[in-house]
């Protein structure tokens, strides 16, 4: 399948370090594609044919809030391979999973190596919150069941379970590049007859019921689909949700809670949590 083209903007941030976490969540309810942390703040990138005007807009009022300031530049097409090679870096979550572009060696010491290419660094691993999602992972049983990964990006939490013996992968993404991805990186790593995947809302995934549904996206989204995804789960059915700042813990497990959910056990890196529940 060949790669859409697509010109970036990278928006330079200049803000304090102790503030850069929060600017990340309120930055991911826009469509930035991904973050990068510099020394003196960070770089957030967006594509250029989204609705940039009214995006900055919201942007400007955020940075008001936040006291940070930013400047914008173009990185056309061409360019963006380089910048994502020079900035991405393999991931290792001990002798479970690894995850490496294909210019990286390859990874001896890991159970399950996972090789992504993607257009745009879509959930690369990179971030505290995926790397706690395959983290979780470890302890749940795939073999045989179905999995819905809701917010794919890369599809490595799909590829992952499906390495784990899912049956039935789905996975869905409102940003076409990544869901184009998801279908290049399941064929890469030789799960494509098992990974689904979908373009659109989740109204864009057939009616099936879940195993296990995998949700690392942001705190809004969650809350918003916390009872879509109650009712696509089986009984005793799991959900791993992250992209959930430790400050919106607690909201984010009451509202779970009020869904119908059983909050079974958390785990932190840096300032973000990953959650996981249970259908009672």
């Amino acid at each position: 399948m060949a790669k859409p083209t697509m010109d970036y903007y990278r928006y330079v941030i200049q803000s304090a370090a102790p503030l850069r976490e929060v600017i990340i969540a309120f930055l991911g309810d826009l469509p930035f594609d991904t973050f990068e942390e510099t020394e003196t703040g960070l770089n957030a990138y967006l594509r250029k044919d989204d609705d940039v005007e009214a995006i900055e807009g919201q942007l400007s009022d955020i940075a008001g809030q936040l006291s940070f300031s930013y400047t914008r530049e173009l990185i056309p097409h061409q360019n963006w391979n380089k910048v994502w090679e020079s900035n991405f870096e393999p991931i290792q979550v001990g002798g479970f999973c690894g995850v490496r572009a294909s210019f990286h060696p390859p990874m001896a010491d890991v159970a399950h190596e996972i090789v992504i290419d993607p257009e745009m660094a879509f959930g690369t691993g990179h971030h505290e919150t995926t790397f706690m999602m395959m983290h979780q992972m470890q302890g749940l049983s795939f073999e045989g069941g179905r999995v819905f990964d809701y917010g794919c990006g890369t599809g490595i939490l799909a590829i992952l379970a499906a390495m784990l013996g899912a049956e039935q992968v789905d996975a869905v993404d409102i940003e076409r590049p990544a869901y184009e991805s998801t279908l290049e990186n399941a064929s890469r790593n030789g799960v494509g007859a098992t990974v689904h995947a979908f373009f659109g809302d989740l109204g864009a995934v057939p009616d099936n019921q879940y195993d296990i549904v995998l949700a690392n996206i942001n705190r809004n989204v969650i809350l918003n689909s916390l009872r879509a995804l109650y009712e696509r789960l089986l009984p005793e059915g799991v959900l791993l949700a992250s992209g959930i700042l430790l400050t919106d813990k607690a909201l984010v497990v009451e509202n779970a809670e009020s869904a119908g959910f059983q909050w079974l056990a958390e785990e932190r890196k840096g300032d973000w949590a990953c959650l996981k529940f249970k259908k009672a």
